[in-house]
């Protein structure tokens, strides 16, 4: 006879023999994770009133919390319950990890509803994100000159990130545009630069459109966002935010149609965003990588890369001045 599925999912987790105190645990910290098939993912570990929690990113979406956290020896077992539309558990993810120095060796396995195992335990890997330097003083920050990346007449000096995806963005009156069409077999592309950045001041203009959903990956890896949210409540995943990560302070957008302006800043693993003349992110820690991102490392160079895949929205006059070190 098989067991209930929240007894397999409890003896997966819940079987521990010895706890490692909360204090001396070496799974506390940030991780970034290189996920099945290469994706970008992030793992924190907390300890909170002894008692240990997590959040996981796992490639696209949001960072979300983890349904259990322990440590059994020196293996970390974390699971995640997802849910099918009538709001019950399908499936329990139970995620294993094993140190091996700055290193993490994970493996992820899944089980559903009637306690049978659902495809291939996979291995994957992931790396300590390293403390976040102290808060940076702005206005001691050198700026080299000005790169102007839109032309007002083409794509160059951009190129989709996916280059077998359809294309849906064009220059047109100098706008840089993004239209989407809704259509079976059809799948538009995000735009990147050719060029690749470390820490930067970053100008520019956009419009939304009706519904628009876009974002403006800095290195690839953090989006800010770019969304029509105009007088709906503040929000980590509407317009300027640092999505599913940093919430902005102000409700600062303009209605949908209007030209808005975004002035973004990151130095340091730090962000400020500047909304229509609005400070909404303050000179804040960025705690690692942002669902969409084409890598986990923020320590490298990367892209501005301009999401394109969801719906039409229109940027123009972007300028990105780099950090002089």
């Amino acid at each position: 006879m098989l067991l209930s599925f929240r007894s397999l999912s409890i003896a997966a987790v819940f079987s521990l023999g010895s706890l490692l105190n909360a204090a001396d645990n070496p799974f506390i910290g940030r991780w970034a994770l290189t996920i099945p098939g290469g994706g970008a993912g992030w793992l924190g570990v907390e300890s909170k009133d002894g008692a240990l929690s997590s959040s996981v990113l796992w490639g696209g979406g949001s960072v979300t919390p983890t349904t259990s956290t322990k440590v059994d020896g020196d293996t970390l077992f974390v699971t995640r319950e997802q849910k099918n539309k009538e709001g019950k558990i399908a499936t329990v993810e139970t995620i294993t990890a094993k140190i091996e120095g700055e290193n993490l060796k994970l493996t992820t396995s899944r089980i559903n509803a009637e306690g049978k195992e659902v495809g291939k335990a996979q291995d994957f890997s992931g790396k300590r994100i390293a403390d976040v330097p102290p808060t940076p003083d702005l206005a001691k920050v050198k700026f080299g000159d000005p790169i102007q990346l839109l032309n007002g007449k083409d794509l160059t000096g951009w190129r989709l990130l996916n280059e077998g995806a359809d294309n849906g963005w064009s220059v047109v009156d100098g706008v840089l545009q993004n239209r989407v069409t809704k259509e079976k077999g059809k799948h538009f592309g995000n735009l990147r630069t050719d060029a690749e950045f470390e820490d930067f001041n970053l100008k520019t203009e956009v419009r939304t459109q009706e519904g628009s959903n876009s974002g403006i990956y800095l290195r690839g890896i953090y989006e800010v966002q770019v969304m029509e949210s105009f007088g709906k409540p503040l929000d980590s995943h509407h317009m300027g935010a640092l999505y599913s990560r940093i919430t902005p302070s102000v409700a600062a957008e303009k209605p949908v149609g209007e030209w808005q302006t975004l002035d973004i800043t990151l130095v340091d693993r730090h962000l400020t965003v500047i909304l229509n003349g609005k400070t909404i992110i303050d000179n804040a820690p960025v705690l690692g990588c942002t669902g969409g991102a084409i890598s986990s490392d923020e320590f490298k160079p990367g892209p501005i890369y301009l999401q394109g895949d969801h719906t039409n929205v229109d940027y123009r006059n972007m300028v990105l001045t780099p950090v002089v070190k």
